[in-house]
């Protein structure tokens, strides 16, 4: 229930106010992490757009992204363009990857995010877990959410499976990729 008082959500969340954050990507970070070799490569999007429905109940609450898979960086030009490429992405023929919520539950002090996660037109179930920063004013006045989000996914469930195999039974590039969001988003008005 909201406090018609002041707006605020009734939660365990002092500030929080319902309404729609659209997601500031100049304070946001959606990244991954995959291993390649012996070491892991990070990467991170350049360009995505997203909201964060805040409704009476964090449980009503709500959330979608869509990140550009064109914009892909993972500081090597060369290892970019074949993200890009048939081999994974597919970003001429498929360029946006997709998440949109369907629950969001406390977990302790923390919680945990579900949606469904779409790449290549293949859409599966994920789960996030989530540790809620904070909510604040920016330099303009505008109320201000944090949080910061991860889960790790197996990329040949999305049909990415591009590989080559080495000695010993072995693979260049992991299965599991880790992702990991940094958010800020600022109430609109």
């Amino acid at each position: 229930m909201s406090d018609t008082t002041t707006g605020t959500v009734t939660s365990t969340i002092p500030g929080l106010v319902a309404g729609t954050y659209a997601i500031d990507t100049a304070h946001t970070e959606i990244g991954f992490t995959v291993r390649h070799l012996m070491t892991k490569v990070r990467g991170t999007f350049q360009e995505f757009s997203g909201e964060i429905v805040v409704k009476d109940t964090i449980e009503e609450s709500a959330t979608n992204v869509t990140i550009e898979l064109g914009s892909v960086h993972t500081r090597n030009e060369q290892r970019d363009g074949h993200l890009r490429s048939g081999d994974f992405f597919d970003a001429e023929n498929s360029p946006k990857m997709t998440f949109v919520s369907t629950a969001i539950k406390a977990e302790g002090d923390d919680y945990v995010l579900a949606g469904e996660l779409t790449i290549k037109d293949v859409t599966k179930p994920v789960e996030l877990g989530v540790e809620f920063l904070g909510v604040d004013q920016n330099a303009y006045g505008q109320t201000i959410i944090g949080f910061e989000a991860s889960t790790s996914i197996s990329r040949k469930e999305w049909g990415i499976d591009f590989n080559v195999p080495l000695e010993g039974g072995k693979l260049l590039i992991g299965d599991k990729v880790d992702i990991h969001l940094d958010v800020q988003a600022a109430l609109q008005v």
